[in-house]
C-alpha cells in the first residue's frame, strides 16, 4: 500500500473554489479500483494551504488514476487556482501488506 501527501497552495480569492474541486477529486478517486482512503487537511497556520493524504492498494493502480480520465475531468481548471504548484510525495505504508 501507498500513501501520496500532496500538498496545494490555493490562490487568496479562490480557497472555496479550490476546496470544492479537491472535495470532487476525492469523490471521484472514491470510485476509482485501488482506492483505500483519503483524508483532507487544512493548515491551521495558513488558510490557503489544502493537503491530502490519498492511500491506494499500490503505485501503480495510483499511476493509472493519475491517467484516467476520470482525473482529468475532477482537475480540469486546477491550475487556475493555485498560488504555486502543489507539491507530492509518495510513501510506503508501514505494516501495510505487499500487494
Amino acid at each position: 500500500m501507498i500513501g501520496v501527501l500532496t500538498h496545494h497552495w490555493a490562490r487568496e480569492d479562490k480557497i472555496d473554489e479550490a476546496r470544492r474541486l479537491l472535495d470532487g477529486n476525492g469523490l471521484a478517486q472514491s470510485k476509482a479500483p485501488g482506492f483505500v482512503s483519503r483524508h483532507t487537511l487544512y493548515a491551521l497556520d495558513d488558510p490557503a494551504q489544502i493537503t491530502s493524504l490519498v492511500l491506494w492498494d499500490d503505485n501503480q493502480i495510483y499511476e493509472q488514476w493519475r491517467a484516467s480520465p476520470q482525473r482529468a475531468g475532477a482537475m480540469a481548471g486546477a491550475e487556475a487556482l493555485w498560488a504555486r504548484p502543489p507539491e507530492s510525495q509518495r510513501f510506503e505504508v508501514a505494516g501495510a501488506p505487499a500487494a
